[in-house]
């Protein structure tokens, strides 16, 4: 699944990379072990062009009664995500972008869990496919969002059997294009990726969500 990822990237190269029309964000510190509940960049699209926000990892669906959900929703599932009443709405009508430049997994080995940093071969920012939702009440609100996660692919099969939905930017568009839905056109997108990604063991350092820091990529 996808339980951490990084962002090391200034809000700078954020707004030039996906070419943001409106930021929320005036000011952006690198990223090095982004956890879930933690307010994070998310790229959308208000119609009039492509906004950076600040969002909550952990979607919370609007008609949640609580401000907490009762599981899990970081990850909602690329197979079950146009259903699932969770995600149902948001799929059709709150679709998102993830910056990211590399996310973790934890491969058993005997007794141990090894920590993977995974990304793609030079470091570059890309985008995971993901889905949003604003929830309020009496006035007090917040936006949050989840990553949608898919099979893993051939680099990934060893360590985990799912993977996060990670986009071309070629389909950047047409996921953020809230006014059009096409089911089949967007499951489609929710694959495994195809392309090459670079995969290194990192120290358990990254294993506690405090550390935020250059030690949680190193080996």
């Amino acid at each position: 699944m996808c339980g951490r990822y990084n962002l090391i990237i200034d809000a700078e190269a954020l707004i030039d990379f996906f070419d943001i029309e409106h930021a929320a964000i005036e000011e952006f510190s690198p990223r090095y072990n982004i956890s879930p509940s933690q307010d994070v960049p998310i790229v959308r699209n208000t119609g009039s062009g492509r906004v950076l926000v600040l969002a909550r990892w952990g979607l919370v669906p609007h008609w949640s009664k609580e401000e907490k959900p009762t599981f899990s929703t970081i990850n909602a599932r690329a197979d079950t995500v146009a259903d699932k009443p969770t995600y149902r709405d948001p799929f059709k009508r709150k679709r998102c972008l993830v910056p990211s430049t590399g996310f973790y997994e934890w491969k058993r080995e005997d007794d141990q869990k090894i920590p993977h940093h995974i990304r793609l071969p030079d470091g570059e920012l890309f985008a995971f496919a993901g889905l949003w939702d604003h929830w309020d009440k009496e006035g007090a609100g917040f936006d949050s969002y989840s990553i949608i996660v898919t099979g893993a692919n051939e680099t990934m099969q060893p360590i985990h059997d799912r993977m996060p939905v990670i986009l071309n930017p070629a389909q950047y568009n047409t996921w953020l294009n809230n006014k059009h839905f096409n089911r089949a056109q967007l499951e489609s997108m929710l694959v495994p990726y195809a392309r090459t990604l670079k995969v290194n063991p990192v120290s358990r350092y990254v294993n506690n969500p405090k550390h935020d820091d250059a030690g949680c990529v190193a080996l």
